[in-house]
C-alpha cells in the first residue's frame, strides 16, 4: 500500500513580504496536527486557492498594479512537491485587465473544470469573470473570453462552479441577486450565458455547491444569512429554487454575513460559515433538498471564518478565521454530523482560504 500524504494549502491577506500561502501537513493519526511544511512570499493578498492534484500544481490568486495604478489579479501557479510539501513557483499570468471604468479588477475565487482544460478567475469588484484556456503543460496560457455582469445594482461576482458533468459552470453574483449559467463554447473559446436563477434581494449569494447525487445544490447567501436550495436539472442546467433556511441560531441578533458551504462526501450533512456569530452551522440532509435541519451551531474559536474545510475522507474540519489568525482543527461525527474541537491549532496570519489534498 502506497503511503498517502495529505497537504493542507492555506492563502491569507498578506503583503508581498508576508508569508502569503503557507503548506501544512496534516495527520489524521495523531489527532489532526497541522505542521508546516513551507511557506511563500511575493504574492499580495492571495485570498482564493486551487490545487491541479493530477498536474500538482497550486494556482493562487494575486494582486498587481498597473502602469495607470489600477488594482489587477494575476494568477501564481507553483509547482508542489508532494514529497516535501513545498512549492515552486513556475508562472504568473495577468488576469482581467483594469480599464477607466472598471479600476479594480481584483479576484476573489478561482477554479477549473475535472479536465483542467480550462480556469476561471472571477473579479468581485469588477463585476466580471475570466475564462482561461490552459497549455499542456497545465498552465494558464491566455484569457480568451471575459464575461461581464451589468445591472442597476453593482455586480459582485463571488464563485464559479462547474457542474459535475462539466457541461455548465454557475457563476454567483452577489450584487445581483443572482446565479447565471454558462456553457463554455470550446470552438470559440467563450463564455456563453444560459439562463439565470434569480433569488431573493438582497440575498447576495455567494458559494456555491452541488449535492454528490447530482440532483441537488445549495448556495450561501451572505448578507442575508441564509442557505437556498434548488432542484438541479442537468440536461438544462436550471435550477428551480426550492427554499431558504436561517444560518443563525433562533433569538441571535447581532451583525453576520456568511461566506463558505460545504457538504459532507455522502451527502448527509450540510456546513456553512457564519462570520459575526462566528461559528460553523451544521444541517442534516434530507432526502428532499429543501429538507435542511439545524442540528448544531459550533463556535470556530477564532473571529470572522472566512473559509473552511472537510478534509478527504470527512472526519475533520479545518476552519480558517481571518480575524483570530488561526487554524482550527475539529473532528467530525459521521453518524451525527457533529463537530467536536480537537485541541490542535495553528497560528498563521489573516487565513482566509484552505485547501485540503491527499497526494
Amino acid at each position: 500500500m502506497n503511503h498517502q500524504k495529505q497537504l493542507l494549502f492555506v492563502g491569507s491577506y498578506a503583503a508581498a513580504s508576508d508569508n502569503g500561502v503557507q503548506v501544512y501537513e496534516f495527520d489524521g493519526a495523531a489527532g489532526g496536527t497541522l505542521t508546516l511544511k513551507d511557506s511563500v512570499t511575493g504574492i499580495i493578498n492571495p485570498t482564493f486557492l486551487h490545487v491541479d492534484i493530477p498536474g500538482r500544481k497550486l494556482h493562487a490568486i494575486g494582486e498587481r498594479l498597473n502602469e495607470a495604478g489600477g488594482k489587477e489579479a494575476e494568477v501564481v501557479t507553483y509547482a508542489i512537491d508532494p514529497a516535501t510539501g513545498t512549492l515552486n513557483e513556475l508562472k504568473r499570468t495577468a488576469a482581467m485587465p483594469a480599464t477607466e471604468d472598471r479600476k479594480q479588477t481584483t479576484a476573489c475565487h478561482i477554479n477549473q473544470d475535472s479536465g483542467n482544460e480550462y480556469m476561471i478567475v472571477c473579479s468581485y469588484h469588477g463585476g466580471m469573470a475570466g475564462l482561461f484556456a490552459m497549455d499542456e503543460d497545465g498552465l494558464p496560457a491566455r484569457l480568451t473570453d471575459t464575461a461581464v455582469h451589468t445591472g442597476e445594482a453593482k455586480p459582485h461576482l463571488h464563485s464559479a462552479i462547474f457542474s459535475p458533468d462539466g457541461r455548465f459552470v454557475f457563476l454567483s453574483d452577489l450584487g445581483l441577486d443572482l446565479i447565471r449559467t454558462y456553457k463554455i463554447d470550446k470552438d470559440r473559446q467563450r463564455l456563453e450565458a444560459v439562463r439565470d436563477t434569480t433569488l431573493h434581494q438582497g440575498a447576495g449569494p455567494r458559494h456555491f455547491l452541488f449535492h454528490p447525487d447530482g440532483r441537488k445544490a445549495y448556495v450561501i447567501n451572505e448578507l442575508d444569512s441564509t442557505v437556498t436550495s434548488f432542484r438541479y436539472d442537468s440536461e438544462t442546467g436550471e435550477l428551480k429554487t426550492l427554499a431558504t433556511v436561517s444560518t443563525l441560531p433562533e433569538g441571535y441578533s447581532g451583525d453576520n454575513s456568511c461566506a463558505e458551504i460545504a457538504i459532507s462526501e455522502d451527502g448527509r450533512f450540510l456546513y456553512g460559515s457564519n462570520r459575526g456569530h462566528d461559528s460553523i452551522v451544521v444541517y442534516a440532509v434530507g432526502p428532499e433538498a429543501e429538507e435542511l435541519t439545524p442540528v448544531e451551531y459550533v463556535a470556530t474559536r477564532g473571529g470572522h471564518p472566512r473559509h473552511f474545510a472537510l478534509l478527504p475522507g470527512g472526519d475533520f474540519l479545518v476552519a480558517a478565521n481571518r480575524d483570530g489568525n488561526n487554524l482550527v482543527v475539529f473532528s467530525v461525527d459521521r453518524e451525527s454530523g457533529r463537530l467536536t474541537f480537537t485541541g490542535n491549532t495553528a497560528e498563521t496570519g489573516k487565513p482566509v482560504c484552505v485547501k485540503p489534498v491527499i497526494f
